[in-house]
């Protein structure tokens, strides 16, 4: 925008310069040649009252100091057919002249001047001076030279002007697009001042009245979902005091176990929904760690429910771009796909690959297969919230990474979440 702001407002100086100038040196031109031919007519005027009256003689040496003085040639054509002065034919001027008619007359070599004189004996006198180009023109070159100067000095004045005045419109537009990109990025924190035209001020108070207004709106969806996650703790305690009451102890102990684990995740949720920034969440953790905690969860389950479970886990530490809570949920979120969409007694399988740049963590069962969309949040084919594959996608993307879905070998699913590593310091 400043460019072509810029570029503008030199097409307009331009045009400007030259509607302006053109005329102008025309006229300057014109002076000058009108001037010359002034001063000639002036000097022929001086010569009149001498041929009227003198003898050739006279005349003559006149009109050579005349020419000498003046550097034009200088003629004087008498009735009887003499010339004195600085020898010249009779043109068409002076024969028109001759009958008693003064004039000026454009030629190839200036400007003629022709004067009758009246008064001889012999008949009607002749003075003819000619004005050549170069003293009509003289001055002019010199004249055109600083206007053309002038005209690029207001130019480039004006360039200056433009730029300054560009500079404070898109100043203001630039902070309001840097600003633009910082909400886009989450930075709900971010503001811009107010500056320039009134309009662009009007703008940036929108834009910050906008973001204060998602901020506001988030804080009380999480606020929301923590309330909800909070109310879970009391059917949470309840199912705990159950538990308790088993009279068979390793029953009471797994149940302990699997409320202990759902009142952590509640945690989780509370906690992120309250406390988390504004700003990415980022962090990093060992997701063999994770990845074989979650597995240890899980087969639990799976044991109960027939299902053979094979794991293949990489060894430690593999550090990946994400954090721990994150990464667990997402684990979770797999391996519950498998017990909610496979009947009982479906092995699966449970794979963590490291390579040098990516981690890839795949879960393999021998169900009946994922149904289409099931990557669409809020999308199930089976009664469920749909959620389960939307959270192991945003934890990919958070990680650096991604997630696909794809037919098992046994005609299952298979799901492969790859995350990028945490490059060594």
């Amino acid at each position: 925008m400043r460019g072509r702001l810029t570029l503008l407002v030199a097409a307009v100086g331009v045009l400007v310069m030259i509607a302006f100038l053109v005329p102008l040196a025309v006229l300057v031109r014109t002076v000058a040649a009108d001037r010359a031919t002034t001063r000639a007519a002036a000097d022929v005027q001086r010569l009149v009252p001498l041929v009227g009256t003198a003898d050739p003689a006279t005349i003559r040496s006149t009109v050579d100091q005349l020419g000498a003085d003046t550097g034009r040639d200088v003629s004087v054509f008498l009735a009887d057919g003499t010339v004195l002065g600085t020898p010249a034919p009779r043109t068409p001027t002076v024969e028109l002249a001759a009958r008693g008619e003064s004039l000026t007359v454009e030629s190839a070599a200036g400007r003629e001047v022709v004067v009758a004189v009246q008064g001889r004996p012999e008949g009607t006198g002749v003075i003819r001076t000619l004005v050549p180009r170069g003293e009509l023109t003289a001055g002019v070159t010199r004249a055109w030279l600083v206007l053309a100067l002038l005209g690029a000095l207001l130019v480039l004045v004006g360039l200056v002007v433009a730029d300054r005045l560009a500079g404070t419109l898109v100043r203001p537009i630039s902070a309001l697009s840097a600003v633009s990109h910082r909400l886009a990025n989450a930075e709900l924190d971010a503001r811009v001042e107010p500056a320039g035209p009134p309009e662009l001020r009007e703008v940036a108070g929108a834009l910050n009245h906008l973001a204060g207004r998602i901020q506001v709106l988030l804080r009380e969806e999480r606020e929301q979902v923590a309330d909800l996650s909070h109310r879970l703790r009391t059917p949470l305690t309840a199912l705990r005091l159950e538990a308790e009451t088993l009279r068979d102890p390793d029953d009471a102990a797994r149940l302990t176990a699997a409320v202990d684990g759902l009142e952590r995740a509640v945690t989780v949720v509370i906690r992120q929904a309250r406390w988390r920034s504004t700003a990415s969440a980022g962090g990093s953790c060992d997701a063999a760690v994770v990845v074989g905690e979650r597995v240890t969860f899980w087969s639990v389950l799976a044991e109960d429910t027939g299902r053979a479970l094979t794991v293949d886990l990489a060894p430690g530490p593999v550090p990946v771009r994400i954090g721990g809570d994150e990464l667990a949920a997402a684990v979770d979120a797999l391996l519950g796909n498998v017990f909610a969409h496979t009947p009982d007694g479906t092995p699966f399988e449970v794979r963590l690959a490291a390579r040098a740049d990516e981690v890839t963590l795949t879960v393999t069962d021998a169900g009946p297969g994922l149904p289409p969309g099931s990557l669409r949040r809020g999308a199930s084919g089976a009664g469920s919230t749909g959620l389960g594959l939307d959270i192991a996608e945003r934890a990919a993307r958070a990680g650096g990474g991604r997630l696909e879905l794809s037919a098992g070998p046994d005609g299952g699913a298979r799901l492969a979440l790859t995350l990028g590593v945490v490059a060594p310091r």
